[in-house]
């Protein structure tokens, strides 16, 4: 029977993970968004269980207290999807199924892209394709990305957030259920992984070709979206799909905002579900 995991290593850093469900269950490997960590997935997670699968969330890089290199350069796509495969190796069970939320639907893209074989089916939330989403920024994403300009000012996005994050006011704006929101502050401040999670942004400028276009697909895909995401365009979303050469289902959650797991755990368990089931 296989072991629990509650870490896992690539190179010198350390990650945390939460390992749940039947431990010999079919693994699903759920990355996290900004500004979260592996409890983003709290509700979806027991959902899953409840069918026989395992599900391993981990705390990725910037976000876990040994992860957390200093640099800008050390968090460019390529890094990030090399953590994930890390933990593939660390599973040790063959393919497993990946979903992403967010900033872990971009990297989710990239691994599936590159390690095909690694790969046995793909759910993504929010985040198109990086293909799809570069096409998208004449159609209205540039609009809706004017904050990673602002997060690449030095300092004063730190300033900004740790304020923000201690205001429940604040926080209530964020659109996240108060559960949830009321964790930042402790999840991101308070643990010091602020500057790593900003860094996720601030490594764009050294972003190469591969991560820019990652290339197409070739697992069986669902890409999820929800038409109240102040943060996403349509475009992007419905374009996804022309980098999939694989069986490939665009859903809509209609009146939904960004924060998919948190505020809508059973569409999302469904469409992942669906996904895995093939």
């Amino acid at each position: 029977m296989a072991d629990r995991i509650t870490e896992y290593r690539n190179g010198d850093y350390v990650f945390d993970v939460i390992d749940a469900g039947p431990i010999d269950g079919t693994p699903i490997v759920l990355l996290h968004g900004f500004p979260q960590r592996a409890t983003a997935w709290d509700l979806v997670a027991p959902l899953l269980h409840a069918q026989g699968f395992r599900t391993l969330a981990p705390d990725q890089r910037g976000y876990s207290p040994r992860a957390r290199p200093g640099r800008r350069r050390d968090y460019t796509l390529s890094a990030l999807a090399g953590d994930v495969v890390a933990l593939f190796d660390a599973i040790g069970a063959g393919p497993v199924h990946l979903v992403g939320h967010d900033w872990g639907a971009m990297v989710a893209w990239s691994v599936a892209a590159k390690h095909p074989d690694r790969v046995k089916s793909l759910t993504t939330l929010s985040v198109p394709h990086p293909s799809a989403y570069r096409a998208a920024m004449p159609h209205g994403q540039i609009f809706r990305s004017w904050y990673a300009a602002l997060i690449n000012i030095p300092r004063l996005p730190e300033v900004f957030l740790s304020k923000a994050f201690a205001s429940p006011d604040a926080r209530a704006r964020i659109g996240l259920p108060a559960e949830s929101a009321d964790r930042l502050y402790d999840d991101i401040i308070a643990s010091g992984s602020l500057p790593g999670a900003l860094n996720w942004y601030r490594a764009l400028p050294f972003w190469s070709k591969e991560d820019i276009a990652p290339g197409t697909v070739r697992v069986p895909t669902t890409h999820v979206w929800s038409d109240g995401d102040f943060y996403l365009s349509r475009y992007g979303a419905r374009h996804s799909g022309r980098w999939v050469d694989a069986p490939y289902e665009f859903r809509i959650i209609a009146g939904a905002n960004h924060w998919l797991p948190e505020i809508h755990p059973a569409e999302i368990a469904d469409a992942i579900l669906d996904r895995v089931r093939g």
